[in-house]
């Protein structure tokens, strides 16, 4: 049973707003100006945010704290949403062809979450995992930049792969919020 008392205390590095990450000036996501022009170019601004800000829900913490399993019962923990989302991010250059799928990173269903053990080799891999298979999927949907073409055996449009992505990059960093929070109270969006 969990108490109160066990429960880190809530802060953040902000200074303005008491419920960001950190001051306005110091986010990397915040941009100057007008956003981006046209569809493709919005989308894939939106999904470099959500990307960025999975980083940083975990920056500073040690293998320990990233394989926390911090909101029981759920098997999440930070590391097991990078090897998640490596792994997803791999499964989405599926939907592009119609060949034959591409082996999962990490074998069996879950294992992406059960594998995600407190060891920093681990944690590495999981993040250079996250690059290069980030890297790669970017890679192959730049070969589609109309938005409407469809693809692949399900003939899925690029438009709805994109908002695919986005969303399920929106959904987990709201995980790691709370993951985050629990692991050592940092608080913010």
């Amino acid at each position: 049973m969990h108490h109160m008392s066990d429960q880190p205390a809530r802060w953040t590095r902000a200074t303005v707003y008491p419920d960001m990450w950190t001051d306005p000036d110091d986010d990397p996501r915040n941009k100057e100006g007008a956003g981006p022009d046209g569809e493709l170019a919005t989308l894939e601004d939106f999904l470099a945010d959500y990307r960025m800000t999975l980083r940083m829900k975990c920056e500073g913490l040690d293998a320990e704290q990233l394989a926390r399993r911090s909101v029981p019962p759920s098997t999440m923990s930070l590391l097991g949403l990078v090897r998640h989302l490596a792994e997803v991010e791999r499964d989405w250059r599926n939907w592009l062809t119609e060949g034959d799928p591409l082996p999962r990173l990490y074998g069996e269903k879950d294992a992406d979450f059960d594998g995600a053990v407190a060891e920093q080799a681990v944690v590495d891999a999981a993040f250079s995992d996250l690059e290069r298979e980030q890297a790669a999927t970017d890679a192959a949907l730049a070969e589609h930049p109309d938005p409407g073409e469809r693809v692949g055996k399900d003939r899925i449009a690029i438009r709805e792969l994109m908002v695919h992505r986005i969303e399920e990059y929106a959904r987990h960093c709201g995980h790691a919020d709370l993951l985050r929070e629990c692991v050592d109270g940092r608080v913010g969006q």
